[in-house]
């Protein structure tokens, strides 16, 4: 049976898209921190890892990207995965003062949250806040998480659909040790990083354009060893081993300080 791991408690958001991703039944491996999950799969304890790398409401997960940058694994896949809020807890809502969560559900809810004048309390995960207040056992503290996170635990759902926007996707990236085939329907992620100097960012941008290929996405971070200067992370249609691929890395190769192809990967959909 293949292995997945991912951050947080069963009934986590990202144990729910890799059920999605895989086609067959999986023994998911629920981990304290997205550093433990990368680390399994590396170490072989794992098939596959999966990390939530951004949401269409809050944006991107900073800790992701920066993890994508020093594992030796290689993205294989990707889904989006619809994330449905509920406001899980022991009493009605008026009774309800404080309400725990991840920091991105909290942002996603954040107009629920200000209506209802709650405090907030940040936890690592979106399942473990539902293991937190059942431990605590309290009727004004709640928490917000997936209602299959309500079941497991046995708290109940003290209202469904409570975040911000319907248009709440996160997009998760499936890692392996492996490498992929080509499918005539793919992506590929790269990081860089460009001398500090003018037109650098342009003339990657230019080689991209010149080769007619289509770029999805663009994401700066700070690099963690020298204050204000940045690796650029890229998405873009099309598979490492494409004949023009290849030729436009190489030469994007020779612009830039430093190059790492994340891996190639089959296009999600949106559903």
């Amino acid at each position: 049976m293949i292995r997945v791991s991912f951050q947080g408690e069963r009934g986590a958001y990202s144990e729910a898209a890799a059920i999605s991703f895989f086609d067959e039944k999986i023994e998911s491996v629920p981990l304290l921190t997205f550093a433990d999950v990368i680390e399994q799969t590396e170490n072989e304890k794992t098939d596959y890892s999966i990390l939530p790398v951004e949401n269409s409401l809050e944006g991107s997960v900073g800790e992701s990207y920066d993890l994508l940058y020093t594992t030796t694994l290689n993205s294989v896949g990707e889904i989006y995965h619809r994330i449905r809020h509920c406001l899980i807890g022991f009493d009605s809502i008026n009774e309800i003062d404080t309400v725990y969560s991840h920091p991105q559900a909290l942002g996603q809810c954040r107009k629920f949250i200000q209506e209802h004048n709650l405090k907030t309390v940040p936890t690592y995960d979106t399942a473990g806040s539902v293991k937190i207040i059942k431990e605590i056992n309290k009727k004004n503290i709640a928490c917000i998480a997936s209602k299959e996170a309500s079941e497991i635990f046995q708290v109940p759902v003290v209202k469904e659909g409570i975040e911000d926007h319907s248009n709440n996707y996160t997009r998760f990236l499936v890692l392996s040790k492996q490498k992929t085939h080509e499918t005539k329907k793919d992506k590929t992620s790269i990081i860089f990083s460009i001398k500090h100097e003018p037109g650098a960012l342009h003339n990657i941008i230019k080689i991209i354009n010149d080769y007619c290929i289509n770029l999805t996405k663009i994401e700066s971070r700070p690099k963690k060893s020298t204050a204000w200067e940045y690796n650029f992370y890229l998405d873009f249609e099309g598979h490492e081993d494409y004949t023009n691929v290849k030729e436009m890395l190489s030469k994007i190769k020779e612009n830039t300080i430093f190059l790492k192809i994340i891996g190639s990967y089959p296009r999600a959909e949106l559903t």
